[in-house]
């Protein structure tokens, strides 16, 4: 097979993978590794057609671009009232992990004692490429999705330092007598160099953002080579200290407000699904399953794999938060979320090589060697066991544990008119989560007379985005009066809900491509199952419509409904029969409404009900 071929028949793989768990509503990462194996027995790793020093090179590159984008998802805001925690969890849980981990090793999978230091080192690493894929899929509470996203990602950096600091501790001890201070003196030029390279390369480029040093076109390409450049001068410099530099790096550029950063944001998002998908099926498709390989692991990597998930991460997670003010809830679920990545497989994959090209003929480190084979075949097993476990338990405890907005059905109001009031409180009703967004202080005060939650801001704002708490809520029905508001709510909240969870009211007058206001492409869909406009709107309810709810059954059809109410309903919204989900009309898709659906509809005026009304009709709200 030509390389291009494979290349290409690898990125399809893992994009396949990534829209089949999108459709399955399952991690994507449990594909990808499924997908990884089948590959690996289709395609062995020596068929590939590159070599080991270049493979490993592309996949540390790749690794610092994924570890880059995870710190510039880490706000400093998040942190509020969780920074201790998190500060815990990075240093006294680190190590908690790292010594049970080794004396698990050891005892129960029967490592050496140089091994099993190494190998529990190594298994302290979580990291974005795991993590945060599950947050997406759980979408927990924002406060505790924080703290496990702080936690993964800060981690990566620091427990691959520590793997690198223990194997030249193990090196330098064979032939030095101070091989601890050798190892600290390295911890210090490591996290030294990488946090001061990070920060004076954050500052000049925002130096050159800010002063406009360089056409829009060429940011990205630009910022992309910047990256891998700082990461691979970092890492000549000194082993590992790339990953640290790249993540002080995106860490201070998320933070920093001189500078619009949103498009390198959304560009290297993108890049990292892509690097995810290939990294994860070309690394777990390099793991040999055979005879051997089962009999190399036995039974004893099982139940370190089951030792790590049952006791050392909720031990870790129960030490670091003794004293804060988290509830069982949220411990449970931090003690229940540590699934290892790219950076274990690469690591270990590196430190084999290493192992056998610099201790093979060390004398005291025949042990250490011996082992090598099987601490790297022990990384993808624990790799493979705790993606698996929490990929596929993780939602449901989080549902079960009350923490997790998984699949979220509540609606962020942009306004707080009438109409929009009235068909919030026909939302809320059905025990869907509603929030109003609005800068007028009399719709927002009548909102809460009705018990509907409001906040005064504008939803174009930053304070929207950031400091609410959106738990629960997953598409936005833009319905102020101004329709390019309602085109900039929907365009700020296409990153954060999808373009399909985006809404807006219909423009209030049609114009050709040539007079229009705003290009259709930055609109949202258009709401309700006909193009309705906010004055329609209003002058409906304002003449007396009502919003109705039916239940629709095999007596009572969505075709009796309209040949009750015809042109005069608008449906809204429909239920479906297990009342979990909530369907928003459009008028851009087929609405199909099925006995068992509950519509909901706005009503207008003079159309009345036969005396005998059908008992699918049920309670009227009134403006």
């Amino acid at each position: 097979m030509i390389p291009s071929l494979k290349i290409a028949g690898i990125l399809a793989l893992g994009i396949g993978a990534q829209w089949a768990a999108w459709r399955l509503r399952l991690p994507a990462i449990v594909l990808l590794l499924a997908f990884g194996l089948a590959m690996g027995r289709a395609l062995p790793a020596d068929q590939m057609g590159m070599s080991e020093d270049l493979f490993f090179a592309m996949v540390s590159l790749a690794v610092g671009i994924i570890l880059f984008e995870g710190g510039l998802t880490l706000n400093f805001r998040e942190l509020k009232g969780v920074g201790g925690v998190v500060l815990r969890l990075v240093t006294v849980g680190l190590i908690v992990t790292w010594l049970a981990t080794a004396a698990a090793a050891k005892y129960i999978a029967g490592f050496s004692t140089d091994s099993a230091l190494l190998l529990g080192a190594l298994l302290t690493v979580s990291g974005p490429t795991v993590v945060l894929p599950l947050l997406r899929h759980v979408q927990p509470v924002r406060r505790i999705g924080s703290l496990a996203k702080w936690e993964g990602i800060v981690n990566d950096p620091i427990g691959a330092v520590l793997a690198a600091l223990v194997f030249e501790f193990l090196l330098h001890r064979q032939g030095e007598v101070d091989a601890a201070g050798t190892s600290l003196q390295e911890l210090g030029i490591t996290l030294g160099l990488g946090v001061s390279l990070g920060l004076c390369g954050g500052y000049l480029l925002q130096f050159i953002l800010r002063h406009y040093l360089l056409p829009d076109y060429l940011q990205n390409p630009l910022i992309l080579s910047y990256v891998l450049l700082l990461f691979a001068l970092s890492n000549q410099v000194q082993p590992e200290s790339g990953l640290v530099t790249v993540t002080v790096l995106g860490v201070f550029l998320g933070n920093q407000r001189a500078v619009s950063i949103r498009h390198v944001v959304e560009f290297k998002e993108n890049l990292s699904v892509l690097l995810i998908s290939m990294l994860f099926i070309t690394l777990a498709s390099r793991l040999e399953l055979s005879a051997e390989t089962f009999r190399l692991l036995g039974w004893e990597s099982l139940a370190l794999v089951a030792v790590l998930i049952f006791v050392v991460r909720p031990a870790a997670v129960f030490v670091s938060t003794i004293g804060s003010d988290l509830t069982w809830r949220e411990r449970a679920f931090l003690g229940w979320i540590h699934p290892r990545g790219i950076v274990a497989a690469a690591v270990a994959s590196l430190l084999t090589l290493e192992i056998k090209r610099q201790l093979t003929d060390v004398p005291g480190a025949e042990q250490l060697v011996a082992d090598s084979q099987r601490f790297e075949l022990t990384v993808f097993l624990v790799i493979i066991g705790t993606v698996t476990v929490y990929g596929l338990s993780l939602a449901p405890l989080a549902r079960w544990l009350k923490v997790s907005g998984e699949n979220p059905q509540g609606i962020l109001f942009a306004g707080a008119s009438r109409a929009a009031r009235l068909i919030a409180q026909a939302v809320q009703a059905e025990g869907f989560s509603v929030l109003l967004v609005d800068t007028n202080p009399r719709n927002n005060s009548t909102a809460r007379m009705a018990g509907l939650p409001v906040s005064y801001a504008s939803v174009g704002s930053e304070f929207v985005q950031e400091e609410i708490d959106l738990g629960g809520i997953g598409r936005l029905l833009a319905m102020t009066p101004n329709d390019e508001v309602n085109t900039l709510a929907c365009m700020g909240f296409a990153e954060r809900f999808g373009r399909a969870g985006v809404y807006q009211l219909a423009a209030a007058e049609r114009s050709s491509d040539r007079t229009e206001r705003v290009a259709a492409y930055r609109r949202g869909r258009t709401l309700f199952d006909r193009a309705t406009t906010f004055q329609q709107l209003e002058q409906r309810i304002a003449g007396g419509a009502k919003i109705k709810k039916t239940s629709l059954s095999e007596d009572f059809t969505y075709e009796d409904f309209l040949a009750r109410y015809g042109e005069h309903a608008l449906v809204l919204f429909r239920v479906d029969d297990t009342g979990k989900q909530l369907i928003i009309a459009t008028a851009e898709t087929e609405f199909t409404p099925k006995p068992g659906h509950k519509l909901i509809a706005l009503v207008g005026e003079g159309v009345q009900p036969p005396p005998d009304e059908q008992p699918g009709d049920s309670s009227i709200f009134v403006g």
